[in-house]
């Protein structure tokens, strides 16, 4: 039965594929239509076969196997961190305690809000907690690493790690013999325990690529191996005393390579320093939901950003996973938001068993593809970074920050011109809703930049323009014509203007005179004509006439007829290529919506 099963289906091979492609394209170009060429440099193919990953290597390891590629350990058991910030010692212990009871197995305690001054209040933090705790300290990570040495003396049991990143947060010259005895101090005691971190998260919380997140991660974490050996540490012990932080966004299968990619260059990079012991090559991984792509507006949108990040995280094979609560950056989170947050993670272990098998994404002719090219982009970036002074020059130069700002740029870009969509923000936004009395973090509250921020700056100044008793702008959208043409434009026209909180409201005319006297009636602040390229010629000078002054606006952009409307009094055009943050921006300040 199987064979006679087979028959039924002959091998098909690529290149037939590829010609049934072609001519279901009907002469399209098939690299223009269907090749998706990513921001990291990377062409993605429509479709991969098992030819795409017959020469690849590592392919027939094992989970726990060097060098790591699916993953460091027999099975897929992550942590779930939860983040505890609260503004004094006892009552940031009583909710850690909480978590944990509720499900969390790792508690990381931001000590950039919780008042931490001795290595007593340190203990005092952490008492009754029988889980890994991990530090958040930021630029006081020196602090905290004298309390641990201090503390690690009879604080048996100490495992975790400290957000201690010297490259980034910066350390003097006179500290750094100090800095290394701590380490040592810290390790010799606490041997889970790994003080110094490569905070890779920030490198995408700010704008930049995966790639740039991958390489930049491998060339920190050299530089780290190669200090702290030069200095006396042993390989092994160098390498133990480092783990990595890295941020998980909605490119699904990208960050599930990314992990894969990460354990197997990192083993690679330590072997290359020759360690005693195997194991010392393996890589310490936590995953935390990007900050990038979370929202103000259509907040519980981020639930579903970030389920898919965590899900992503954990097919990846991370060690830790912190879920962000969706409110975070608009508010501080309270105890519904946090136990979503945490129980999207128990959801994975207790109801899909996600915990149970290891490198599930292993096979895959497209994630093996794709991790071998994101692998091989980030040792191309970190051989860069490695000729032209290793990462701390790098990063000191500012050429760094200067390369990770070019791809944030790039990406903002994108997102005002909604090439990159937002939904509820800069696609599909709530007309509806309002956010500006739900805001209550301060300004120096922010914990890095969003993509959704320019567009939440336009909706918040809307708000803020009613609050103070203006008027919200009211756009006419009047469809006539071409009835597929009209349709789709006032669509389009209803979602670019509710982006800045705009009303809108769609009406249908026989002809332009009807358009005309409507908006002379009601007095829009603009009316929109929503029609075919060809009938805006003839249309548009009846209505800008027959409007009483009604600015008029063109949804499309006809090319052979655009001067010629411009000359008849078109106020605008608005199409798929308008930078719609910046239109959005300019009629704001034309109907006296200031900050």
């Amino acid at each position: 039965m199987p064979d006679r099963l087979l028959d039924d289906f002959p091998p098909v091979t690529t290149e037939q594929w590829i010609d049934a492609i072609r001519r279901d394209l009907k002469g399209a170009d098939y690299e223009k239509k269907l090749i998706w060429r990513t921001e990291e440099g990377i062409d993605v193919k429509p479709f991969y076969r098992s030819e795409d990953i017959r020469e690849l290597p590592n392919l027939d390891t094992l989970p726990g196997e060097f060098p790591y590629l699916r993953g460091t350990r027999l099975s897929n058991a992550w942590r779930i961190r939860e983040r505890i910030f609260a503004g004094d010692v006892k009552s940031a212990n009583e909710r850690a305690r909480k978590a944990v009871a509720a499900g969390a197995e790792e508690i990381a305690f931001d000590l950039r809000k919780i008042r931490v001054e001795t290595a007593s209040d340190l203990l005092s933090l952490v008492d009754s907690l029988d889980c890994p705790v991990h530090f958040e300290a930021g630029p006081a990570g020196l602090n905290v690493l004298r309390l641990l040495a201090e503390a690690a003396g009879t604080w048996h049991g100490l495992a975790g790690s400290l957000d201690y990143d010297p490259h980034m947060n910066g350390i003097e010259a006179s500290d750094v013999d100090a800095m290394l005895e701590l380490v040592r101090s810290v390790t010799s005691r606490a041997p889970t325990f790994r003080p110094l971190s490569v905070n890779a998260h920030r490198f995408r919380d700010s704008g930049g690529s995966i790639v740039q997140e991958l390489g930049y991660a491998l060339a920190a974490g050299i530089d780290y191996l190669g200090g702290l050996t030069s200095r006396g540490f042993s390989v092994d012990d160098a390498a133990r005393s480092l783990g990595f932080s890295f941020a998980a966004g909605s490119n699904f299968f990208f960050e599930i390579a990314k992990l894969r990619a990460a354990r197997m260059l990192w083993a690679q990079a330590v072997q290359s320093f020759g360690p005693s012991k195997t194991d010392s090559a393996k890589a310490a991984i936590h995953v935390r939901g990007s900050r990038w792509n979370k929202t103000i507006y259509d907040p519980y949108v981020n639930i579903v950003r970030s389920t898919t990040e965590a899900l992503s995280a954990v097919l990846g094979g991370c060690d830790s996973l912190e879920t962000p609560p969706f409110d975070e950056c608009f508010r501080y989170p309270d105890d519904f938001s946090r136990r979503l947050a945490r129980n999207t993670q128990i959801i994975m272990k207790k109801e899909a068993w996600l915990d149970r098998v290891a490198d599930p994404a292993g096979g895959s002719y497209y994630v093996e593809a794709l991790t071998d090219s994101l692998a091989r982009a980030a040792w191309k970036l970190m051989q860069e970074v490695e000729k032209s002074g290793g990462f701390s020059e790098n990063w000191k130069r500012g050429s760094i920050q200067a390369e990770i700002e070019k791809s944030r740029k790039a990406k903002e870009d994108a997102v005002a011109h909604r090439r990159t969509a937002i939904i509820g923000t800069n696609q599909h936004p709530d007309p509806h809703e309002r956010m500006l009395d739900r805001i209550e973090r301060k300004p120096e509250d922010a914990i890095s930049p969003r993509a959704a921020e320019v567009f939440e700056r336009l909706r918040l100044r809307t708000e803020r323009h009613a609050a103070r008793g203006g008027r919200v702008p009211f756009f006419l959208l009047a469809e006539f014509g071409d009835l597929k043409m009209r349709r789709a434009r006032s669509q389009f026209a209803a979602g670019f203007f509710e982006c800045a909180g705009f009303k809108t409201e769609t009406a249908s005319f026989a002809n332009a005179e009807e358009a005309a006297a409507e908006a002379a009636k009601r007095k829009p602040d603009a009316v929109v004509l929503c029609s075919s390229d060809e009938e805006y010629p003839a249309a548009l000078p009846v209505v800008v006439a027959g409007a009483g002054g009604v600015p008029v606006i063109v949804a499309g952009y006809p090319k052979e007829t655009v001067e010629q409307l411009r000359r008849a009094g078109a106020a605008d055009f608005i199409h798929i290529r308008s930078n719609a943050a910046e239109t959005l921006a300019a009629w704001q300040a034309r109907l006296g919506i200031g900050e």
